[in-house]
């Protein structure tokens, strides 16, 4: 008897590929949110890139190199953030936390520019784009301060501080949009009520799949 195929069963063409979603937005969007509601539902596993560097062991090879830009108050480059990334993915695989062909991908904070979308476009086939837009700047920023007071990151709740990251993601966001095809990337208002923004990204899901 034929196995049933999963709605998110891997095409032959794209065996050595990664399925995945991508959610995209401003800091303080709820991408975070809505990516961990998505990955408690069966077939979805949240992969952001916070966990990915918390989960950065500080004296292995990698954590020494990545201690070794933030000591400089540096950006970890592109390169290096993809390898995290991988080498991230394949422990949630060798775990069983991750099962390739069977679970879909939800990514949250990767890609975050065009350099690293394209280092990534060799190892993930995208299903769909997110594009979580906050119209409301006050909130946002009003959300971030909070996050940051919360999390004892007092120089992150500086208005200064976030507007800055606001901007930085406003000019690489469109690029990064751009990179891929128009019928993959959906417009979600996430100024809305977090269940109804999920509600909505449900309903692109069914449609993409």
């Amino acid at each position: 008897m034929n196995k049933p195929m999963s709605m998110f069963a891997t095409q032959p063409n794209r065996a050595r590929k990664h399925e995945a979603f991508i959610l995209l937005g401003a800091p303080g969007c709820g991408k975070g949110t809505q990516g961990r509601a998505l990955g408690a539902l069966p077939g979805f596993f949240h992969c952001a890139c916070g966990e990915v560097f918390r989960s950065i062991t500080p004296t292995s090879p990698l954590g020494q190199m990545v201690a070794s830009f933030s000591s400089r108050g540096e950006l970890v480059p592109d390169e290096i953030t993809i390898k995290l990334w991988q080498s991230y993915l394949d422990n949630c695989v060798q775990s069983a936390a991750y099962q390739p062909g069977k679970d879909m991908l939800l990514l949250d904070g990767i890609p975050r520019n065009l350099a690293q979308a394209s280092l990534l476009s060799d190892i993930i086939q995208v299903r769909g784009v997110f594009h979580l837009r906050c119209d409301q700047t006050v909130e946002l920023v009003e959300r971030l301060r909070r996050r940051a007071l919360r999390e004892n990151r007092l120089d992150d709740a500086k208005d200064d501080v976030i507007m800055r990251r606001l901007e930085v993601f406003e000019r690489t966001s469109q690029p990064l949009l751009n990179f891929y095809p128009p019928d993959l990337v959906r417009t979600v208002v996430a100024d809305h009520p977090p269940a109804a923004v999920l509600h909505e990204i449900l309903g692109h899901i069914h449609n993409l799949t």
